[in-house]
């Protein structure tokens, strides 16, 4: 049964519509940069990639993974910034099933504007799926809840990212 309706945070779509979004020219680079302008949820970080939990996420523990260079389209990836954004895919995938245990995930790029993509720096989505995801309000009323929020998230997550480093 396709969603009807879903419960979300309340300015999602000020932020969607750019009412709400920080007056930055990337947020993904005021992200990495630690700038006060943004909300920083960023996980670990090295000089290529870096990893943040999601503002607006779809299931607990869905992280956004990125190169700490801005481009748009996954193919500008240098071979470092692609085997660092490997190495750090794997490490994420490892931290998410301990700490959350999913039972499956979803990982994917929106690239372009009639993706869905709505930050121009590309990153890479981290979700994890999680067996009878739904519920009784998904199913009576077509609605989803995140029952996580991004900064419990974050504290987890940073915690279990402390000290990793990549090697290549």
């Amino acid at each position: 049964m396709p969603f009807q309706r879903q419960l979300f945070i309340p300015n999602k779509r000020d932020y969607i519509t750019g009412n709400k979004r920080p007056e930055v020219k990337c947020i993904i680079c005021s992200i990495i940069e630690n700038s006060p302008e943004v909300t920083n949820l960023l996980v670990w970080k090295n000089e290529f990639v870096a990893a943040c939990a999601n503002l607006y996420p779809y299931n607990a523990g869905h992280l956004l993974l990125f190169p700490a260079r801005h481009i748009n389209d996954p193919r500008e990836l240098s071979e470092a910034e692609f085997q660092h954004m490997n190495f750090l895919l794997g490490k994420t995938m490892d931290v998410l099933d301990e700490i959350y245990k999913p039972a499956g995930y979803n990982i994917g790029y929106n690239v372009g504007e009639a993706s869905g993509a709505s930050i121009e720096h590309l990153h890479q989505h981290v979700v994890p799926r999680y067996s009878r995801e739904l519920g009784f309000v998904d199913i009576t009323a077509g609605a989803k809840i995140i029952i996580e929020d991004p900064a419990t998230t974050l504290e987890k997550l940073k915690e279990a990212f402390d000290g990793f480093t990549i090697n290549t």
